[in-house]
């Protein structure tokens, strides 16, 4: 006889499916007081419409309009609703029996009364095909927030003597997941970074990124220069290219910025591969770091002759480096001006890196009219002031 378990287990693995199941968001109340609002719009209108011209067959509507907020038994009380509702705006007596059956049929109100319980019985289907789909969205973000969270995993606020913040946003509510990258690694040689844009949308670009990403979290701890690092992610992401079929992946490229922040010296190293420039700031001023000698994007290494090339710039403690991919600065407002990223973060200079980049955020949201038409990621880095390490 199999013992019995403890009291509430059943409950409480009940609630642990019940949580891990993704939750579909309830319907605005705009949505679900539509209803209402059309039976008040039908009963304003009544008396406006002449006597031999009802407007109960209105009504009729009524179930469709519910669809869009209620379940199946809840469209189908409305429809019920409805066309009661239609008899009492006929003016017809709310009782049953032979001579109200007949006076209906005269009245020719009985089509009314059909339709409507018809137009109910393909509400309540169009309900149930509008709850199968919200609930397939949802299992579908589901599935895209938890990729995002492995793709992206949260970095480290605290590494070492830099202080990380990062910023992720999506152009579109329903899209969590794009090619868009950031990392952050604590290695022997410093805080290594990387923020990238992989070229396209998609699963694709989802999975270029995720090679990307597996790519540098290896080699950041493995190769001693910032341009091995480099040449390590360009080489794995040839050898992902060549092995799916056809040339789209081959014409796919990744614009990125790799940078390394060592512990025992006030520097920062730069390999810049295609990507927008790092924004340093440094006592109030905002200096845009150019490459000397820029290097391709990524996968497009055959172009490169002799390497990939180190910038070295001054980074002390205090210091703050913003990485950020096109999204940022390739916004537009409403005349079609691009966002002035660098002018704009001067005046916030002396915000840490949280606020700097929620302040960017609302920024680029009031700049856009609110409308974002690309993902965007930013990622600050912030070396604390006090003593080196010996």
């Amino acid at each position: 006889m199999r013992p019995p378990g403890r009291p509430g287990a059943a409950q409480a693995r009940a609630a642990r499916v019940k949580a891990a199941q993704p939750q579909v968001p309830a319907p605005p109340m705009w949505l679900r007081l539509l209803p209402l609002a059309y039976v008040a719009g039908v009963l304003a209108l009544e008396p406006l419409t002449p006597v031999d011209w009802p407007v109960s067959f209105l009504l009729t509507g009524l179930p469709l309009v519910a669809a869009f907020a209620y379940g199946p038994a809840g469209v189908a009380v409305i429809a019920v609703f409805a066309v009661v509702f239609e008899g009492v705006l006929a003016g017809t007596p709310c009782c049953a029996g032979r001579m109200v059956v007949g006076y209906l049929w005269d009245r020719h109100y009985v089509a009314n009364y059909v339709c409507t319980g018809l137009v109910g019985i393909l509400g309540a289907i169009l309900a149930v095909h509008r709850m199968r789909r919200e609930r397939t969205l949802a299992t579908v973000r589901s599935v895209a927030e938890t990729a995002q969270r492995v793709l992206l995993r949260p970095v480290p606020r605290r590494l070492g003597q830099v202080f990380v913040e990062t910023l992720y946003l999506s152009a579109a509510a329903e899209a969590r997941i794009g090619g868009d990258l950031y990392e952050a690694v604590p290695t022997a040689y410093g805080v290594r970074l990387l923020i990238g844009d992989v070229r396209g949308k998609g699963l694709l670009a989802v999975e270029t990124a995720a090679t990307i990403l597996g790519a540098f979290r290896e080699a950041a701890h493995d190769e001693p220069d910032l341009a091995g690092v480099a040449c390590r992610v360009e080489r794995s992401m040839s050898r992902h290219a060549a092995q799916v079929p056809g040339s789209e992946l081959a014409e796919r490229f990744v614009t990125a910025v790799f940078a390394e922040i060592p512990e025992q010296e006030p520097v920062v190293r730069i390999v810049n591969c295609g990507h927008p420039p790092p924004l340093l700031v440094h006592e109030g001023r905002v200096t845009e770091l150019h490459a000397t000698d820029p290097s391709p994007p990524i996968n497009l290494g055959v172009l490169i002759g002799d390497g990939y090339h180190v910038d070295v710039e001054p980074f002390r403690p205090g210091d703050q480096l913003l990485l950020y991919t096109d999204g940022v600065t390739e916004t537009r407002d409403c005349e079609g001006v691009f966002y002035p990223l660098a002018e704009r973060v001067a005046p916030w200079a002396e915000l840490p890196p949280r606020a700097l980049l929620d302040r960017l955020h609302e920024d680029l949201l009031v700049h856009s009219g609110g409308h974002l038409d690309d993902d965007i990621a930013a990622l600050a880095a912030y070396r604390l002031p006090g003593e080196r390490r010996s």
